[in-house]
């Protein structure tokens, strides 16, 4: 049920962390986080749940998560290891690349997915590719499926089993459920909103990081920065802090919930990367917030970087620091 989902925090609440909830407990932000001198959005009131129209209580969550592993089933995992040159295309350069399953993945969600919640409107990343005004449908009215059909094509295109198939649905920019679906590893994390996080049906958490410990962060990788971001995120080389560049966006927000890794810094704001692993981290527990002291927002327009890390204070950490590169 999509009313179950909605919580009193709506997606332009302040930078909050959140703690693991059970599914009758709604999350409540905490204290907001800000870097040193940022200040804070008020948290407006919750957003209604139905659009003009549309019944989103109906939805079956269950057929959802059967609707990601068939189509990784039926067009990612026969691809695996068994692409051809041809298969495989650069879209804005030799390091940004899309193979026949990320076209054939999304086109099977976009009909699975719609077909599930009539009225849906998708947010694909091939659909934006080639059709950029895709985006207009995250200011709209209808609930929106965002979906990454490869997170992590590199790897995938290189036998790595580090990738990942990404759904989030939102509506009126609030995010309500993911899936982060890694099935070279067999891995299914789900996110509800208020109602927690778990993966392969086991309850995630974050923990927090061992104050004595150097922290472990996945931040934007080189091949995929500019001269600018690079100065901002090396900030973070510093005493204490251990930054390496991400894999997989979404497999590195499972780290995160799982509490393998502390926090990312990421300087990009695609919806499809972000959307589902926000929420997957939140509800295990964790924080999140931009360098300008808000929270990220799926429609765009943010300041950056921002970063996800297992408690508020490794993201205010974090974002201090970024800040005062910025």
């Amino acid at each position: 049920m999509l009313e179950a989902l909605r919580t009193q925090d709506s997606g332009d609440t302040a930078i909050i962390s959140t703690t693991p909830t059970t599914p009758t407990t709604p999350t409540t932000p905490i204290a907001p986080i800000a870097p040193e001198g940022a200040t804070a959005a008020a948290a407006p009131g919750a957003a209604a749940v139905d659009a003009p129209g549309l019944d989103l209580s109906s939805l079956d969550l269950a057929a959802v998560e059967a609707a990601v592993r068939r189509a990784a089933a039926d067009e990612i995992m026969p691809r695996f290891r068994q692409l051809a040159a041809e298969d495989i295309v650069e879209k804005n350069g030799p390091h940004d690349l899309v193979t026949v399953a990320d076209r054939l993945a999304e086109e099977h969600l976009t009909a699975a997915l719609t077909a599930l919640l009539p009225g849906s409107r998708v947010v694909g990343e091939e659909a934006v590719h080639a059709d950029p005004t895709v985006l207009d449908a995250l200011h709209g009215d209808a609930p929106v499926w965002i979906v990454d059909p490869v997170d992590g094509t590199r790897q995938f295109v290189h036998g790595d089993p580090g990738f990942a198939t990404l759904v989030a649905l939102a509506h009126r920019g609030e995010v309500l459920a993911s899936w982060t679906y890694a099935p070279a590893l067999g891995l299914m994390a789900i996110a509800r909103r208020g109602a927690g996080a778990e993966l392969n049906g086991v309850p995630l958490h974050t923990g927090t990081p061992d104050p004595d410990a150097v922290l472990d962060v996945a931040t934007s990788h080189y091949d995929f920065t500019n001269d600018d971001q690079k100065r901002v995120l090396a900030a973070l080389e510093t005493g204490g802090i251990a930054p390496r560049p991400c894999g997989s966006a979404g497999l590195e927000y499972l780290h995160i919930a799982r509490g393998e890794i502390d926090a990312t810094a990421f300087s990009w704001e695609n919806a499809w990367d972000h959307a589902a692993g926000l929420l997957l981290v939140h509800e295990a527990g964790g924080a999140s917030g931009t360098v300008a002291g808000q929270p990220f927002r799926i429609e765009g327009g943010n300041a950056l970087p921002f970063t996800a890390a297992r408690d508020a204070e490794t993201a205010r950490r974090i974002l201090g620091l970024l800040a005062a590169a910025n």
